[in-house]
């Protein structure tokens, strides 16, 4: 019955990954690259450099933009991957691994690594500096089952800050999504609770897996397995306050991993399930709102 149940789950997710015309394949991930977790593109090298989750290895890598094969690999010194859900970037080309998996909210290691844009060349790059940080709010590890909020998969940099969109795995989950703050310098921060929206009441379908912020900085995207939560029109960082406009894919798969491309443009990549994704897929945002 097992078996049946999952070819069952396989077939599903390949008809809807079949029936829409808002979302296409832009290449097949490596072969090797089967849990991307993260995934950032750099315009000064042309290169997506993508990242996988905990139980890989210590390593990013740098894809070609055009047919997705592994251009660059980088041993990052000194770290373990004990959990890395995101990758992201600075105006100045550095990057930045979010070492915060949390799935059962125990951790109290949670960090982000910098990766100087100068060390991108080498086959290994020691991190520039280590973030760590804890959110003030969180008093029990774990919490409670139905407060369950300190799990996080996307982040992106924004005027020296990150901000980090808490996947709910709360029981009862009603799509409560928080944004925390943490300052980009080394050392121990305390993250700063900027605020909270919704998405849906449907785990499956509203649970934030990335997110990412545009080249010219006016339009955020919070990733979900079928669904696009886009903010726009906001002032400084106050993204909530902005226009949020739920943008439907019209493709169900396990995306876990999202970035703007240009202004219009994005990326997701998702995981491999038996014969299921694996792949990287692009969408206009202007083509999505036109249909929302």
């Amino acid at each position: 019955m097992k078996n049946c149940i999952s070819l069952l789950v396989v077939f599903v997710l390949f008809a809807c990954q079949q029936n829409s015309d808002s979302i296409s394949t832009v290449h097949s991930l490596p072969k090797k690259l089967k849990e991307v977790s993260g995934i950032i593109y750099s315009s000064q090298d042309n290169l997506l450099w993508a990242l996988e989750d905990s139980g890989n290895a210590n390593e990013i890598y740098g894809l070609n933009f055009e047919n997705g094969k592994i251009e660059k690999t980088i041993t990052i010194e000194n770290t373990e991957n004990i959990d890395w859900e995101d990758i992201t970037k600075d105006k100045d080309g550095n990057l930045y691994i979010g070492d915060f998996g949390n799935n059962d909210n125990e951790r109290k290691d949670l960090s982000i690594y910098k990766i100087d844009k100068n060390s991108l060349a080498a086959e290994s790059a020691i991190p520039a500096y280590k973030i760590s940080f804890a959110y003030p709010e969180q008093k029990d590890f774990p919490p409670k089952k139905t407060e369950m909020f300190y799990d996080v998969e996307g982040f992106f940099e924004f005027k020296n800050n990150f901000y980090l969109f808490i996947k709910n795995r709360s029981k009862g989950f009603d799509g409560t999504a928080f944004v925390y703050k943490i300052p980009n310098t080394p050392g121990f921060h305390q993250a700063v609770l900027m605020g909270e929206f919704k998405t849906c009441d449907n785990y499956n379908h509203c649970a934030i897996t990335a997110a990412t912020i545009s080249p010219d900085e006016s339009k955020v995207a919070v990733l979900t397995h079928d669904k696009v939560f886009l903010f726009e029109s906001f002032k400084g960082d106050n993204f909530l306050k902005g226009t949020k406009t739920t943008l439907e894919l019209n493709h169900f798969s396990q995306k876990e991993a999202a970035s703007f491309i240009d202004n219009d443009r994005l990326f997701m990549a998702d995981e491999k399930t038996k014969s299921v994704g694996g792949k990287v897929y692009e969408v206009s945002i202007k083509k999505l709102k036109s249909k929302s």
